[in-house]
Parts: structure tokens; C-alpha cells; sequence
């Protein structure tokens, strides 16, 4: 048997930790250089070596160990070297400075304590960042290998957080506690960062480059090492405090201008304030803070005491309108476009604002004498010569209405120039503003009952006076501000029966030109639609087609090869009944007197007038013409003898004139060939022979025998009213400085209407308004075939809103009487209508 040969076995060597051993000399090693580099020492250092032994570490499995030994170290490092230095700069009078209000120490004592400290806490935060940025690259492979599988902060965002956790969150042991409230280094900065903010706000100078690190310091610090973006310090802690101080700062600072200061100054201050806050943020604290601090200005300077300084007597919005404050305007439309949408602050003072002086215009037209017409402007009435345009004449009745009428629409326009330059150069032609503006003014002017016939007036005025001399481009003005003033009026349709009346007058005495006048009624058409300038361009193809006509007729006249030295020469205008005003056509007077009264011409005149009948039915058979006395007018060559007894002066001889008169002028002027000297005519023998109109005739003879320029008829008694009692003879003593002399035309002048006239021109519109709200009522019946009586209502409404608006009431009214004509029929059980074909 064998036995195997005996081994002998090494004695076993005890257990040694190798990592542990090892880690201690690598810690030494970084701990040295950490020194250094606190110390600024950093240039004799070894990258490589120091990264190789954190390397190291990392393989022995340390680096837990090495995580919380540099965090250990940096705590050490600021409770030894950093703390000592930063509470020698907090000293009772800087804690006072922070916690006393308000401070007793001078703005200069608070200013250099405060940047002292400010500059201490700087420094050591730069210190440490760049320390902290140095130790990172040495300690590269920890954060790649320990802390990214750990999830723990980085080496660099955890030492970052120790500033915030043992600087700044530092409470100073005794120096704080000793205090009846006791603070933090943090709440020191804060405090010392807004009292140098006040000091700049209050002006005086401050480093502002220092603010601006100690913010930065403050956007690169966060709440907890997860670094949470919203979780900045900057924006949980000073933030907050700063807007709260700001708001407080603001409010007060409101105060002060409301008891000291105007509302000029306020909105100057204001935008002042906004653009130093703006800057601070872009250059002294944070631009994450300018859209709150914008909000604080705003809120705690501007609106909370608006109201009361937009209505400061002298100085507030009223006043900025009323003196064309514009730069002061801007900045309010500028501030309030900033904090509110719609506008609604400035919109509804400045609503208001509008119907006051529309209304302040009304009152002072009913203040205002117009029995002298104010200098350079001339009196609606008689056109006048050369040698009395320089007396200053009272006005008539008529004529002071007239010249109210025009003054009201130019006072409605020059207020509307004036909102117009405000839009434009204060309110940035904002669309909200000048829809404002616009109801504003359409309700005013509709406010007032006589607006449609005072713009009309306004129209006829420019048209007949202003035009003649003017440029192109200040006709289109004139042009324009008509048109103004059209988009306005609600009743339209009155305008319309207006402006009918008084283009017609214009167009037939010739007081205006043609191309103008079309020019005007197709800015209309284009504005209002072809239905309403429709009446207008018809009176302007008749005028067409009656100087056509009248040329014709000449032609036609000569032909015939009569040579009649004193032949009447014939200017016919031959005007479409539908198309003309029944004012002018004479109709309302017939209507009035409930015959149709014939006015009975001179023997030559008639033959005239049956010359032209047999020319004109000659190829128009059908046709029917009558003769309107009351809208025509003659030229008459008048010769005033020598005056017996009389050696010297005008009346020594013969006097030749040509006189302008109405036709029904010109037949009573006829009747006194055939009279003697001294004889007379008395007021029944003058009707009873030509059978002119009462009215008409009282009208014609007040233009030949008390207008002082025409005054070719003695009346007796010498009144300045015509009375059924009254007689007249021939002025054998007339005498004029010129040869042509105008007898005022009743029927060519445009004046205001008298109450009687207005309420018979309204009664003939609502005559008018029903059978157009009877043609809409059918017309939409027709195509919808059956309807609520609220949607028919409000489908008529909006239909006819171009023209006017229909009372509720007018529009019941109409359904009733197509009820009962059968162009409708009730639906059963419902409120609502069905068409009946």
C-alpha cells in the first residue's frame, strides 16, 4: 500500500482592505488641490494626475465616499473662510437699513453699505463658481460614472446648492436671533437689493452691473439640487418680494401726483416709469420680471386712480380734447391700449366727450343772432351787385335760418376734423376708436330733428356758392365732407326729398355746374346704391335732353324763314314729372287750393307756347305738357323814360335795364305797358288777370316792388308784407347803377323750411315710408312664402336700414292693411303670415 507524499502548505497572510488604504492618499491628494484651488493656487496643479486619482477612486468603488467629502469640504470651506467675511459686512446699521422703514440712515450711507455687501457676496460667489467649475473637470469620470447611475446632482450642481444652503440661507447665529424677528443672509440681500432699486427709482445713481450679478447669481441658483426651472431663486424668492415692493412704491407714488400734480404730468410719469422699469429688467435685475413689473406700473400708477385723473378740471381728458393736447392724448391711448383690449376706458369718456359738443353746438346755433351776416359770407337770398356787397344788411327771416343751417354743419364737420386728427395722430387710426367716434357723431346729428335738411342746405350752399374759383382737389374736399355727413343720417329718405328739391331749384336757374353736380351724385350712387341717386341722374338727362330740344326748336324756327326783330328768344326745359320734387313742378300748390288753376299768359307768349306744342307733338303724339309758371324765369329789356322837370342826374334821360325776373315776374311786369302814367293796379286786378296763384303772386310782387335793387313796381301802402288791399304802379323814377338787375326769385332760393313747412314735408316722407315699407313686406313675403311676424319685422328693418329706419309700429301697421288688401293672410294658431299669390 502507498501513501502519497505529504505538501507544505504557505502560512495564510491576514485579510488587508485594499480600498480602503488606497482611498485615503487619493483623498489627501484632491483635498490638497482643493485647497489650492479655493486659494487661487491652481497654476503648480496636475490636470491629469488629479483627474487619474478621482479616477482611481471611482474603480475602488469610493465614489459615494468621494460625493460627500468634496460636499463636506465646500461646507467646511464656507463656515471657515467665507461666513467671517460676509457677517463683518452685515452690520446693525446695514440689518436696520433692511428692516427698518423708513430707514434713518442718508440714501448715500445706504447706498455704499449696501453695495459693500453686495460686492462681499459677489465675490464669494464668483470665488466659488469658479472653484466649483475647476473641481468639475477634475472630477469629470465621478459624474460620468458614479453620480449619472446614482441620479444624484452632479459634483457641480451640489456644491452650486451648498452657496444657497450655508451662504445664503445662513441665519448668522446670535446676530440674527438677538432680533425680535430673525433673518437669513438671504432676506439682507433681498432687502438691499430693493432699497437700491427705490434709491435709482428716487434718482439717485447705483452699480447697476452689481445688481445684475447678484440677479444672475440668483437665476443660476435653484429651490432644491433638481434644478426645476420655475423653482429659480430668483423667481421664488426675490421676485415676489420685488413686485410687492414695487406695487407699494407705485401706489404711494400715485398718491402723491393725485394731491400735488395735473393729469398731463401723471401720463408723462407714467410712461416713464414703464420704460425705466423695461431697461432695469434688460439691464440691472432680470428680463424674466418685465412683463409682471410692466403689469405692477401699470395696475398701481395708471388704472387704480384713472378715473380721477382723466376727470381733473383743467388737466384732464376733457381738457386734452378741448385744447388738442395731442401729445397727451397719444400717451393715453398708447398706456391704455396696453392694459385693456377693447379700449373701453378711453372709447366711453370720449363717446361721451362727442354728444356733449354735438349738443353744446345745437345750444349755441339757438345763442347765436344771425340778423347780421358775419364778415366775407354771403346771405342766402338775393345774389346782389358789386356796390352793396360791402354793406353789412340785416338778414331775413329766412335767410338767418339759412345761415344757422350752415353754421351747424360746419361746426358738425370742424368737430369732426378735430376727432379725425386725433384718430389719425393720437389713437393710431385704432378701428375700435373710430367706430366709437362715428356712433358718437351719427347719434348726435340724428338727435337733431332738422339734420337732413341742414346738410342738404350745407350741399346746396357749397354747390351754388363755394365751387366757382376752387381747385380740383378742394372741390373733392368739399366733395367729400358732403358725403361725411350723408353716412351719418339715418333718415336718408328725407335727405333725399331735400337734396330732390334743391338740385332741382339749382339746376334750373343755372346756380350751379353741371359736372360738378354729377360728380356729387355719384360719390352718392357709389355710397348709397343706384335706387337712391336713381330721381337725380333723371333730373340731369332732362336737363340734357332740354337743350337738346331747345336747340332743335331754334333750328327749327329759323328755318321757316320768319325774321321778327323783336321775337322772344325760348329756353325750354321740359322735366318728367317722377323725376322732379312736386315743390317745383307747382303741384302742392294746386293740391292746396283743390283746383288746378291755369295761369294766363301774355298774347305773345302764347303764341310762343303754341309754336313749340305743334313741335313737339309732332313726332311725339300721346304726349301731354304742361306749362309750369312757377319754375321758370325771363330776361326783360325794361326802358325807364326821362323823368319831366328833371335837367340833371340819371333821371334827365332815358334808362335803359335788363332785368331778371321770375315768369311770373315777367307777366305782371307785362300788364303795366298797357297802364297811363300814374295809374295803378290794385292786387285782386292783378290775379283776376293772369290768375297766378295767391301765394305765388304775393311772392313775385314782394321781389318787384320791396326789394330795394329790383324795386321797378311802387306798392301803396308802403309796407314791407303784401296785402290783398295793396295797389302798385310803374317806378317811372327806378334807377340802377347797372344794366342787368336780378329780382330775387323766390322759387330758386334754398332756405329752411318754417315749422308748417317741415310737418307738411314729414307728412308727404310718411306717405312716402309706407308704401316702400309695403313693397319690402311684399317682396320678402314673396320669396320666403311664409314668416314669423318678428323675423318679417326684422328682415324689413334691415332691408330698408340704407334708407331710414321703420318704427316698429309702421311696420304693424302696413301688415294690417296687406291683411286686409289680401296680399297676406294669417297662418293659424301662430304669429306669423303667409303670401298669397
Amino acid at each position: 500500500m502507498s501513501s502519497r507524499p505529504s505538501r507544505i502548505r504557505p502560512v495564510r497572510r491576514p485579510i488587508i482592505n485594499k480600498e480602503t488604504s488606497e482611498f485615503e492618499p487619493c483623498w489627501q491628494t484632491i483635498r490638497d488641490a482643493l485647497v489650492d484651488i479655493h486659494k487661487q493656487n491652481a497654476g503648480r496643479l496636475s490636470f491629469e494626475h488629479l483627474y487619474r486619482t478621482s479616477y482611481k477612486i471611482v474603480l475602488l468603488r469610493k465614489g459615494d465616499l468621494l460625493y460627500e467629502r468634496v460636499k463636506e469640504f465646500e461646507e467646511e470651506w464656507f463656515r471657515d473662510h467665507i461666513m467671517p467675511r460676509i457677517a463683518d459686512l452685515i452690520s446693525p446699521n446695514l440689518v436696520n437699513v433692511a428692516f427698518v422703514q423708513p430707514p434713518t440712515a442718508s440714501a448715500h450711507e445706504r447706498r455704499h453699505m449696501g453695495e459693500s455687501f453686495l460686492r462681499g457676496i459677489r465675490d464669494a460667489w464668483q470665488d466659488h463658481n469658479t472653484s466649483m467649475n475647476m473641481v468639475a473637470d477634475i472630477l469629470m469620470y465621478l459624474d460620468r460614472a458614479y453620480t449619472s447611475s446614482t441620479k444624484n446632482a452632479s459634483i457641480y450642481t451640489a456644491t452650486l446648492g451648498l452657496f444657497r444652503d450655508h451662504i445664503l440661507k445662513n441665519s448668522l447665529g446670535t446676530a440674527s436671533t438677538d432680533r425680535e424677528h430673525p433673518f437669513l443672509v438671504f432676506d439682507i440681500l433681498n432687502a438691499v437689493m430693493l432699497d437700491l432699486i427705490n434709491l435709482e427709482r428716487d434718482g439717485h445713481v447705483i452699480d447697476r452691473n452689481l445688481l445684475r450679478t447678484i440677479s444672475s447669481m440668483l437665476e443660476d441658483l435653484y429651490e432644491t439640487d433638481e434644478e426645476i426651472e420655475h423653482q429659480k431663486l430668483y423667481l421664488t424668492v426675490f421676485e415676489p418680494r420685488y413686485i410687492e415692493n414695487s406695487s407699494v412704491f407705485y401706489r404711494n407714488e400715485c398718491e402723491k401726483f393725485l394731491r400735488d400734480s395735473d393729469a398731463s404730468s401723471w401720463l408723462r410719469h407714467t410712461r416713464r416709469r414703464l420704460m425705466e422699469e423695461q431697461d432695469r429688467c434688460e439691464t440691472t435685475i432680470s428680463i424674466l420680471t418685465s412683463d409682471k413689473i410692466a403689469r405692477v406700473v401699470q395696475t398701481d400708477l395708471f388704472l387704480s386712480r384713472m378715473d380721477e385723473f382723466l376727470a381733473m378740471e383743467g388737466s384732464g381728458l376733457r381738457s386734452m380734447i378741448d385744447n388738442d393736447r395731442l401729445e397727451d392724448l397719444t400717451i393715453l391711448y398708447q398706456l391704455i391700449s396696453q392694459v385693456d383690449r377693447t379700449k373701453t376706458p378711453l372709447m366711453v369718456p370720449l363717446q361721451s366727450r362727442v354728444m356733449e359738443l354735438g349738443l353744446e353746438i345745437e345750444q349755441t346755433l339757438k345763442n347765436t343772432d344771425f340778423s347780421v351776416p358775419a364778415t366775407g359770407a354771403g346771405a342766402e337770398g338775393e345774389d346782389g351787385d358789386a356796390a352793396e356787397k360791402g354793406k353789412s344788411q340785416t338778414l331775413t327771416a329766412a335767410a338767418q335760418q339759412t345761415a344757422a343751417a350752415i353754421k351747424w354743419v360746419d361746426d358738425v364737420l370742424q368737430l369732426k376734423d378735430k376727432f379725425d386728427n386725433f384718430w389719425a395722430n393720437c389713437f393710431d387710426k385704432d378701428i375700435m376708436i373710430q367706430s366709437a367716434i362715428t356712433k358718437s357723431f351719427s347719434d348726435f346729428i340724428n338727435m337733431f330733428p332738422r339734420s337732413s335738411e341742414f346738410v342738404s342746405l350745407f350741399i346746396d350752399d357749397n354747390l351754388k356758392r363755394g365751387i366757382r374759383g376752387k381747385t380740383e382737389a378742394e372741390v373733392d374736399v368739399v366733395l367729400d365732407k358732403a358725403i361725411v355727413l350723408l353716412r351719418y343720417l339715418t333718415d336718408r329718405d328725407l335727405f333725399e326729398r331735400y337734396y330732390q328739391k334743391h338740385l332741382a331749384r339749382r339746376l334750373l336757374h343755372g346756380k350751379s355746374e353741371i359736372h360738378t353736380e354729377k360728380e356729387m351724385v355719384l360719390r352718392m350712387k357709389s355710397e348709397m346704391g343706384k335706387i337712391f341717386t336713381s330721381k337725380f341722374e333723371g333730373m340731369f338727362k332732362d336737363m340734357e335732353l332740354s337743350k337738346d330740344l331747345t336747340d332743335k326748336y331754334r333750328d327749327h324756327i329759323s328755318s321757316l324763314g320768319d325774321v321778327d326783330t323783336k321775337k322772344i328768344d325760348l329756353n325750354i326745359s321740359l322735366l318728367t314729372t317722377n323725376n322732379w320734387p312736386p315743390e317745383v313742378m307747382g303741384r302742392n300748390v294746386n293740391q292746396e287750393e283743390g283746383t288746378k288753376l291755369e295761369c294766363t299768359y301774355p298774347s305773345g307768349i302764347k303764341r310762343l307756347q303754341e309754336s313749340f306744342f305743334k313741335y313737339y307733338l309732332k313726332d311725339r303724339s300721346g304726349r301731354v305738357i304742361t306749362w309750369v309758371g312757377s319754375a321758370g324765369s325771363a330776361d326783360i329789356k325794361c326802358v325807364f323814360p326821362k323823368v319831366p322837370g328833371k335837367e340833371s342826374g340819371p333821371l334827365s334821360k332815358e334808362r335803359r335795364y335788363e332785368l331778371h325776373v321770375s315768369t311770373y315776374g315777367m307777366i305782371v311786369l307785362l300788364l303795366f305797358n298797357d297802364l297811363g302814367d300814374g295809374e295803378t293796379l290794385s292786387f285782386e286786378e292783378i290775379q283776376a288777370q293772369t290768375n297766378i296763384p295767391h301765394v305765388d303772386l304775393t311772392r313775385t310782387l314782394a321781389s318787384l316792388s320791396i326789394a330795394p335793387k329790383a324795386r321797378v313796381l311802387l306798392k301803396n301802402p308802403t309796407t314791407k308784407n303784401i296785402k290783398p288791399t295793396d295797389t302798385f304802379s310803374f317806378n317811372s323814377q327806378f334807377v340802377s347803377r347797372t344794366i342787368k338787375i336780378k329780382a330775387p326769385i323766390i322759387s330758386s332760393l334754398s332756405k329752411v323750411e318754417g315749422d308748417d313747412e317741415r310737418k307738411e314735408t314729414e307728412k308727404k316722407n310718411d306717405q312716402t315710408r309706407a308704401h316702400v315699407v309695403d313693397a319690402a313686406i311684399v317682396r320678402i313675403m314673396k320669396q320666403r312664402k311664409q314668416l314669423s311676424h318678428t323675423q318679417l319685422t326684422t328682415e324689413v328693418i334691415t332691408q330698408l336700414a340704407g334708407r331710414f329706419k321703420p318704427d316698429v309700429s309702421l311696420i304693424k301697421k302696413r301688415i294690417e292693411d296687406l291683411l286686409v288688401r289680401e296680399y297676406l293672410e294669417r297662418v293659424e294658431g301662430e304669429s306669423a303670415y303667409k303670401y298669397l299669390a
